[in-house]
């Protein structure tokens, strides 16, 4: 009898049930993460109002009020999940400035937002009457906004024309209360291939480290090897972005 094959047997079963039973936690932990919502903001200001005794004063009104500053600030939500969810309450927020005119849209879609029947009731007015106070401080601080539907990957766009309370630049926050959902926000950066840059530059530093190990046992001329990788250390970015969306997309596969 031949030990070896049989001994190479044995250890090639153990060896495959091992890498099956760590695919099946690892599939398992996938499926069954809790879902994950992220955002972030960015500000732009588009006006500000400004007294000058030698060229004179420039003002910024809404509904011929007065403002001091106008903001235009952009809040976008992402559903990093693997699952899909409905009927999703998104409460938007701040305490350091007005929200003025808004447009809510969910991205890749036609579909406008709209806010939620409890929120619509609380701030509806009655024909030939007027807001009250109490209406017009939730409308200037808070937005309650109905999703029917956010698929895994689906993106949420809030646009917000809002002006600061104070010289400092506004902060507009987002709050869901969902089973099975947290919320999370993330600075906004610059994107490689849809993969923010750090996350991309990460990524391209760690296959960097592969690339050189490659270039030491197959690369003997030192000029062809240093130019390889001046080339690649150009665009690194690059490829770490595009390992990161194959995850991604491994990741969503594997949740269908």
């Amino acid at each position: 009898m031949d030990f070896t094959l049989f001994e190479n047997r044995y250890l090639l079963a153990l060896a495959s049930a091992v890498i099956g039973v760590l695919l099946t936690l690892v599939t398992e932990r996938i499926l069954n993460k809790r879902g994950l919502f992220t955002y972030f903001v960015r500000h732009s200001r588009v006006g500000i109002s400004a007294d000058d005794a030698v060229f004179g004063s420039v003002r910024v009104t809404w509904n011929n009020n007065p403002v001091a500053n106008l903001y235009s600030s952009t809040v976008e939500l992402r559903n990093e999940s693997l699952k899909d969810y409905d009927d999703v309450v998104v409460k938007v927020f701040s305490n350091d400035t007005m929200l003025l005119t808004e447009r809510a849209e969910l991205l890749d879609t036609t579909r406008i937002l709209e806010w939620t029947e409890e929120f619509s009731s609380r701030l509806a007015v009655a024909p030939g009457t007027l807001a009250s106070e109490e209406q017009l401080k939730l409308y200037f601080e808070q937005r309650d906004y109905l999703v029917p539907t956010m698929n895994r990957g689906q993106k949420v766009r809030l646009s917000f024309l809002n002006t600061a309370k104070t010289e400092k630049q506004p902060t507009i926050w987002l709050d869901i209360l969902h089973k099975g959902v947290k919320v999370k926000f993330r600075v906004a950066h610059n994107e490689v291939l849809g993969v923010p840059q750090p996350h991309a530059g990460l990524m391209g530093a760690m296959l960097g480290f592969l690339l050189v190990g490659l270039i030491v046992v197959f690369v003997n001329t030192v000029w062809l090897a240093a130019l390889i990788a001046l080339i690649y250390g150009f665009f690194a970015q690059v490829p770490g972005a595009f390992v990161i969306k194959c995850w991604r997309w491994l990741r969503e596969w594997l949740g269908d």
